[in-house]
């Protein structure tokens, strides 16, 4: 028994020695803390007017009466990151942390937009969801099949948040528990910011919510990253439940060529295009004009419309979106005719230089009649840009990721003075077509799309 006690002491020594050794070894989490619990200094307020302070080592947001939405910001941007805090809620508000969300003048006058990791204290449950403030509306909600995730909110106490956003992969974990697994590279990069909803009817100024333990993580992600039980939901031509609700339909599904057809065809072209991983991509033949695979356009033809597509330029690349396409016009070679939003790399192809109105061959003009503002918002070669066009009660405005670059009236006298000095002048009636169909340009250089939307009738 005397041996057993003498062993026994340096065997615990030993045990605790090793242990001691192995925790000075294991490497510290690189963490970088987004709040010093005493200031709000490396912060800034967007939106509304919450109120917004620093109480016993938290940050406080305090609803107001008559307010927009407010937004504590992020000086600071972030692509690629991990971020973890926690966070109380009165569970009579709504509220979320933005992640990659930027404010532009261009885009609905600086409004906040981008990514939103909801808080939610309703019945609804829907904390730890995902929805795209200020765009497509819900992403990622909480269905009645992650029971775990809804449950786990804890009301009138501090929640615990994990995101991870690592490339076109967002996934979310409250107090440990699985919630969103999303894919969607609509926004690769953007601050991210508190939110303070505003508030309306029965609920009441001076709600609270608060935040604390903001920490981030922007180095050896994959080291640090966790994988999601969850199966990954993805937004790549799929419509949101915000969107179908607004009468948004799809143009084209992201498998097959159904709904289009050649422009000058009967069935859709058998070679020029290709549909890989959710894209369709007009391949390059040099530069010439619709002499592969040629246009494509849609069966169905639209009066007023709302339509929107992601494109994804190569270098020194042509191509445009057209509409009041008759495809019974200009049977003979090259394109077919309709009013075009152009799609072209502005540095290197020299169509940017021509046309018969300055700059009305850049990108997002009406081609040849109208220049597009030339301090548009364009995304480099290579990166998908947002290409929107609405037509109703023949007034057409285009947008650029999300910048209104150009407004008309395709029956004004004002357009028809364009056309009378242009090479549609040929063409009676050219562009004021009551209705007619959408077309694809095969402009013989590597273009590709994918979102491809529409909504017609538009309100």
């Amino acid at each position: 028994m005397r041996i057993f006690k003498f062993l026994k002491f340096p065997v615990l020594l030993i045990a605790m020695g090793m242990i001691i050794l192995a925790c000075r070894e294991q490497p510290e989490v690189p963490w970088i803390s987004l709040f010093d619990s005493k200031t709000l200094n490396g912060w800034t307020q967007k939106g509304g007017e919450a109120l917004y302070e620093v109480r016993e080592g938290a940050i406080v947001g305090v609803t107001v009466n008559h307010s927009l939405n407010s937004f504590l910001t992020t000086e600071k941007t972030f692509d690629d990151f991990i971020l973890e805090l926690e966070f109380k809620v009165d569970p009579t508000m709504n509220s979320g942390i933005q992640i990659r969300s930027n404010s532009y003048a261009h885009y609905l006058n600086g409004r906040v937009h981008g990514y939103q990791i909801e808080i939610d204290p309703s019945e609804r449950a829907w904390s730890a969801g995902i929805y795209d403030e200020a765009r497509r509306g819900w992403l990622h909600p909480l269905t009645d099949e992650n029971v775990l995730a809804k449950k786990a909110f804890k009301q009138n106490d501090w929640n615990h948040y994990r995101i991870e956003a690592l490339g076109d992969t967002l996934k979310t974990w409250i107090n440990e528990i699985p919630g969103a697994h999303l894919i969607d590279d609509q926004t690769s990069r953007g601050f991210i910011a508190l939110q303070v909803h505003s508030i309306s009817g029965d609920q009441k100024e001076g709600t609270e919510i608060a935040w604390k333990n903001l920490r981030i993580l922007t180095q050896d992600l994959q080291k640090y990253a966790q994988k999601s039980p969850l199966p990954a939901l993805t937004k790549k031509n799929r419509l949101t439940s915000n969107e179908l609700e607004e009468g948004w339909a799809l143009l084209w599904d992201g498998l097959t060529t159904e709904g289009w057809v050649g422009a000058k065809l009967k069935g859709f072209p058998n070679k020029g295009w290709i549909i890989e991983d959710g894209e369709l991509t007009v391949l390059s033949t040099g530069g010439k004009e619709s002499e592969e695979g040629g246009d494509i356009v849609t069966l169905q033809q639209y009066a007023d419309f709302e339509l929107m597509l992601d494109f994804k330029l190569t270098r020194g690349a042509n191509s445009g979106i057209k509409y009041y396409v008759d495809t019974a016009i200009n049977k003979g070679s090259g394109s077919a005719i309709g009013l075009e939003y152009q799609i072209l790399d502005d540095e290197r192809h020299p169509d940017a230089k021509e046309g018969n109105h300055e700059g009305s061959r850049t990108l997002a003009s009406l081609y040849d009649l109208v220049q597009a503002d030339s301090n548009k918002p364009t995304k480099p070669i290579g990166e998908w840009n947002t290409a929107h066009i609405i037509s109703k009660n023949n007034q057409v405005v285009h947008y650029l990721n999300g910048a209104k670059v150009l407004t008309y009236n395709r029956k004004s006298r004002a357009y028809r003075k364009l056309v009378a000095a242009s090479k549609y002048a040929r063409w009676p009636n050219f562009g004021a077509l009551n209705r007619g169909r959408i077309l694809i340009q095969d402009h013989g250089d590597r273009v590709s799309f994918r979102n491809i939307k529409i909504k017609s009738p538009i309100k």
